[in-house]
């Protein structure tokens, strides 16, 4: 508890001055990253301000990042996928842009079958490693903004790229300046941002990269990468891992426009999600995330929860489809074989599915006490229950009701008679020892059996006859 006893000491941030330093050996910050302990979580106990954008904006990297963590995508289910993008961001371009790789003619194929598409939202922007003959297959796909790869922690900087900070800023720059005379946007990648020296490497590059997009007069935007999840959202929680001093620090010291600036985050330490909105709060214009999550190791922000936060943070569906969601989930498992865990948040198949009794008794009375929202509406995914031996008459009652689609009043009472004795035959099935739930099939079957005046509703919502 040492590093949070002083929690009542919180006080005003203070500005440092920022020059490059360059270390003959890699700072690597061993006092936070032990490497054969669990990373610290240090606090200087100074607070930021809420700073929120005009606009709050979502990127995509289903296509880049996204790939890195399952295999390839044809260029087919990438147009679809694309399609998905641009029916979930909506017309007012809610998801703003994706990112894609150039190097295969199968990238380059993808990319043509999306641009056919004619959308001007998501713009399709290109991602390259800070190498000028990248640079040349953005100007073959003549696109307007690229990403550059710009690795910034110590740890790519010496171990990965084996230069120091001075070379590798240079050759960045270098880079960039290529981009600027082509006329096209550079969007630099500040990789591993949560491990490195912030007032002698981060601050340093960024405020050149401004000053070069002054003199150029072309947006150069900078996305804060925290590549390996250690971003913390807690107030008063120190540089480099504090998300909101991270944010705060690029825009007001390191002059970077809020519409110019974008977060991007992993999942390693089960924060993706929570600091990437807590950048969005503190000034980050642009979250980049993917559809489900899917990025390299644990993943990055999933697009669709984004696009639920979005509209609960600013009130404003923005043209949104979020029924989009759960077609989205189905063309991942039928096309693309992937399976969702059934409680993943607003796709899993059991994410609105509740096996205790209590709740289904609630649900019975009214829908509101146990559902989020009103998900058939918002997700196109209606409330219900798992048979078990813990979801009581009550559970029985909703699931018939649910499954045979009766209305207000044709719905049956948890005391009727025949949910009794349905209920009567689960608890004997479990008191012989099951262990698994019933099956839609055996419902169907216990209501042709006990409840037989169901029997036009049956037909209509049930299987066939056994």
């Amino acid at each position: 508890m040492a590093r949070i006893k002083e929690f009542r000491r919180f006080r005003t941030y203070r500005r440092k001055t920022a020059s490059l330093k360059n270390p003959a050996e890699p700072n690597l910050l061993r006092e936070d990253f032990p490497f054969v302990e669990v990373p610290r979580i240090d606090f200087d106990f100074a607070l930021v301000p809420y700073d929120p954008p005009e606009e709050f904006v979502l990127t995509d990297t289903t296509f880049r990042d996204g790939q890195q963590s399952r295999p390839p995508y044809t260029p087919r289910q990438i147009a679809d996928l694309f399609e998905f993008l641009h029916r979930l961001g909506g017309e007012r371009g809610l998801i703003r842009q994706s990112e894609f790789f150039l190097y295969t003619d199968k990238d380059r194929k993808a990319v043509e079958l999306c641009r056919e598409k004619g959308y001007r939202y998501p713009e399709i922007t290109g991602w390259i490693r800070a190498v000028k003959k990248d640079f040349a297959l953005v100007k073959e796909m003549e696109l307007r903004e690229t990403g550059i790869l710009t690795s910034i922690s110590d740890y790519h900087i010496y171990l990965k790229l084996n230069k120091n900070r001075h070379q590798a800023i240079e050759e960045y720059l270098s880079i960039v300046s290529t981009a600027l005379e082509a006329g096209i946007v550079p969007r630099c990648h500040l990789e591993d941002i949560t491990r490195a020296d912030f007032f002698g490497c981060v601050l340093p590059f960024v405020q050149r990269l401004m000053r070069l997009s002054e003199d150029a007069r072309i947006p150069i935007k900078i996305r804060a990468c925290d590549t390996m999840g250690y971003g913390i959202s807690y107030p008063g929680a120190s540089l480099p891992r504090s998300v909101p001093k991270i944010i705060h620090t690029l825009v007001h010291e390191g002059g970077v426009p809020k519409e110019r600036l974008e977060w991007h985050g992993h999942n390693d330490f089960h924060k993706g999600f929570a600091n990437a909105t807590t950048a969005w709060l503190y000034g980050c214009s642009a979250i980049n995330g993917t559809l489900l999550g899917f990025g390299e190791r644990t993943g990055n922000t999933p697009l669709e929860a984004l696009v639920i936060e979005y509209v609960g943070l600013t009130g404003d569906s923005a043209g949104v489809q979020t029924r989009c969601i759960s077609e989205i989930g189905r063309y991942f498992e039928k096309e693309l074989k992937v399976r969702i865990p059934p409680n993943y948040p607003f796709l899993g198949s059991e994410c609105n599915t509740t096996r205790a009794g209590v709740h289904a008794d609630g649900l019975l009375k009214d829908k509101e006490i146990y559902s989020i929202f009103d998900t058939e509406l918002i997700l196109d995914q209606p409330m219900d229950v798992a048979i078990t031996d813990k979801s009581g008459a009550a559970g029985v009652a909703f699931w018939i009701n649910t499954h045979l689609s009766l209305g207000p009043r044709e719905s049956i009472d948890k005391r009727h008679p025949g949910i009794l004795k349905i209920y009567e035959w689960i608890r004997s099935e479990y008191e012989s020892g099951r262990v698994t739930s019933i099956s839609d099939e055996e419902m169907f079957e216990l209501v042709r059996l006990h409840l037989p005046e169901y029997s036009k509703a049956l037909k209509s919502n049930g299987p066939g006859p056994a």
